[in-house]
């Protein structure tokens, strides 16, 4: 299935952030792979080949004043990786004794599949996030959808593989403003937008299942322009976006001063992004606009030690993808 007929034409124009020194999470914290003539390539080119990540068993040392006592954990075992750039052995996580491993290079062969039946040109970034727990891998889809013919979209397959014990080896789509670099992970009812393989022993990465459901997945690209353009033609005021700041972030009377003060610098943040940003100049007052400046928000200004922390919250961090289907959920409804 070739996903381009399933969208609106693309009229070629070059879409870049409004604010040019503005980067996608995918791109602060990943390498581009963009010409690389596959994706073990692109892998190679990542720094993501060549792990050989293995079990390792776990012991505990206890020192008492009688001497030293090793302990075994026959229930768990350690994973460790080979750093491909010095050679040296790195811990990545403590997981269950039958976990299975994946190594990054047995997802090549999904991303080669996705590359090719998708007609994307290859793939875009790829990285690592939390140590190397988890990784990704990300293909921009090859045409861009414009949302009532005024604001552009673009749709990424990402595939995120993980050595943490958690989460499972995953293939999502994922549509991306490209106008203020916003992520728009969200799930929309009745729609497939993730195909998941969990770690297990006997787990293997089926090139075939997961090419098998990507027409779910195109489906929800579909669904989720049909969701942006209804959130376009929809009016919102100042007043309904200040109701739903109160609901995404909602805030105790008897907080203590430094939550409030947070709380209003938040708001006055969001409010900055609603009512005058340059990223929302084509769809201001209206519902998709309110949902564009709280991803806005949560992607690119909440407080953080560094970019590359942010960047790694907005891949990883439920809270942030809870509170933008939160706000999504209510602007839908």
């Amino acid at each position: 299935m070739s996903y381009a007929s399933t969208l609106t034409t693309d009229p070629g124009s070059l879409i870049a952030p409004v604010d040019p020194s503005r980067r996608s999470a995918w791109a602060q914290l990943g390498t581009s792979v963009t010409g690389t003539g596959s994706a073990h390539e692109a892998l190679v080119t990542a720094g993501l080949a060549g792990w050989n990540i293995r079990k390792v068993p776990m012991t505990g040392t206890e020192i008492t004043p009688d001497g030293v006592t090793t302990f075994d954990n026959p229930e768990k075992v350690m994973l460790v990786r080979t750093d491909p750039a010095t050679g040296a052995s790195r811990y990545l996580s403590t997981v269950g004794k039958g976990y299975g491993v994946h190594q990054n290079e047995a997802g090549a062969a999904v991303l080669d599949t996705l590359v090719a039946e998708s007609g994307a040109r290859g793939t875009g970034y790829a990285g690592e996030i939390e140590g190397g727990r988890k990784t990704f891998v990300t293909i921009e889809l090859p045409t861009t959808m414009y949302v009532d013919g005024v604001d552009a979209l673009q749709l990424h397959l990402v595939v995120f593989n993980s050595h943490d014990g958690e989460t499972a080896f995953r293939v999502m789509v994922v549509p991306f403003r490209p106008f203020c670099a916003n992520q728009q992970n969200i799930a929309i009812r009745k729609h497939v937008s993730c195909v998941s393989i969990r770690h297990t022993s006997k787990s293997e990465i089926n090139v075939e299942e997961i090419r098998s459901k990507l027409g779910l997945l195109y489906d929800y690209g579909t669904a989720f322009e049909a969701e942006a353009q209804r959130l376009i033609r929809t009016e919102m005021t100042n007043r309904e976006f200040d109701d739903l700041i109160r609901e995404v972030w909602p805030v105790k009377a008897n907080a203590s001063t430094r939550t409030l003060n947070n709380a209003r610098r938040r708001s006055d943040l969001l409010t900055g992004l609603w009512t005058s940003a340059q990223t929302q100049a084509n769809i201001r007052g209206t519902r998709w606009a309110a949902f564009q400046a709280v991803t806005e928000y949560l992607d690119h200004f909440t407080p953080a030690k560094n970019l590359d922390v942010r960047a790694s919250r907005v891949l990883a961090s439920e809270d942030l993808i809870k509170r933008k289907q939160n706000a999504y959920d209510l602007l839908a409804a």
